[in-house]
């Protein structure tokens, strides 16, 4: 299997640059069972539940994690937390025009300094002077949108780039499917008998850099945090034994899910994964999946083709090209449903 075999071709002018308001006008691109795609809107997605479904959702919250600093020696870095180690200390992704030294600090707005103390493998470690690492984040960071999208953060970035039930801080890039959802939306569901259930993936870095070689069997993706607690273990698995549909918002949660399954069961987990899903994979929890529209070759466009089958989704993102749909992590979203 070769990463070219998930090629498609994309105009940039389809690559959204910002948020459409309200979040639930999105477009809904419909992929269910064996039928041919259907343009509908989110905020047609009640029609598509039904009583009983379980809604399971990812509430990591986007910390503000992108610095642009000074080095002692007068060069401009740009760094990118990737996770917070303690309250003092980060790994960092740096672009610099020469590689930071161990004993190098940086220089950054609000009279705030740090040491790069270690490289670690593609990461820097920093520790911070001062005030919690949290609090310096909060005050001078700068939301971490996607190299795609073209434009310096906003102030209205800091609540857009965010879901509205996400509780959990230390992601550096949204999970873009629950961007669609508003509190509107979720009471809507909840009065339908659709229930909720939420896991925490802290989205990392990693998830924009694209795979280096063709074979996709021998790539290997970036670990990030996960935690499922026993109860909803349990609201899954009971679930499943009713004969009702769990359904994944994103593919963040389909990693969380399919990296915690045992036997057709959940367990409860609470550590790490760099779960790798591409065609051939077997599923045991995930029933049905929303999600964004996703880059050509990438893993996450991998993980969508092993879920609905690799033809038909390369096929409904043809069609989605045409039609004029918005793509990635502010654009439009599909509803994907396995071929019988």
């Amino acid at each position: 299997m070769r990463k070219s075999d998930f090629h498609y071709e994309l105009p940039p002018a389809q690559i959204a640059q910002q948020p459409i308001s309200p979040r639930s006008a999105a477009r809904l691109l419909c992929l269910d069972r064996d039928r041919a795609p259907a343009d509908r809107r989110f905020a047609d997605l009640p029609s598509l539940l039904r009583a009983g479904d379980l809604l399971v959702l990812n509430d990591t919250r986007v910390v503000p994690a992108r610095f642009h600093g000074i080095k002692d020696t007068g060069g401009q870095v740009e760094l990118l937390v990737e996770r917070v180690l303690d309250d003092r200390h980060v790994l960092a992704q740096a672009r610099a025009s020469k590689p930071l030294r161990p004993g190098q600090r940086v220089h950054f707005d609000g009279a705030v300094t740090a040491q790069v103390v270690a490289r670690r493998g593609e990461f820097y470690q920093l520790g911070f002077d001062g005030e919690d690492v949290w609090a310096t984040l909060e005050r001078i960071g700068h939301v971490p949108l996607p190299p795609y999208i073209e434009r310096a953060d906003a102030a209205a970035d800091r609540e857009r780039y965010q879901t509205v039930y996400a509780r959990h801080r230390g992601a550096v890039a949204a999970p873009t499917a629950g961007l669609h959802f508003d509190d509107a939306l979720l009471r809507t569901l909840a009065a339908r008998g659709v229930e909720q259930a939420f896991v925490t993936l802290h989205v990392g870095a990693g998830t924009f850099q694209p795979l280096r070689g063709e074979n996709v069997a021998e790539q290997r993706l970036h670990s990030e945090r996960v935690r499922i607690d026993p109860g909803v273990c349990a609201q899954v698995n009971r679930a499943h034994a009713e004969g009702r549909r769990v359904i994944a918002v994103g593919t963040t949660v389909v990693r969380a899910l399919e990296s915690a399954a045992r036997d057709g069961a959940l367990a409860p987990l609470d550590g790490e994964t760099d779960i790798f899903i591409y065609p051939g994979f077997k599923f045991q929890i995930v029933d049905a999946l929303i999600t964004n529209f996703h880059l050509p070759e990438s893993s996450l466009l991998m993980l969508v083709c092993a879920f609905g089958g690799t033809e038909r989704v390369l096929q409904a993102y043809r069609h989605a090209v045409e039609q004029g749909y918005r793509f990635y992590s502010y654009g439009d979203a599909m509803w994907v449903v396995p071929a019988p």
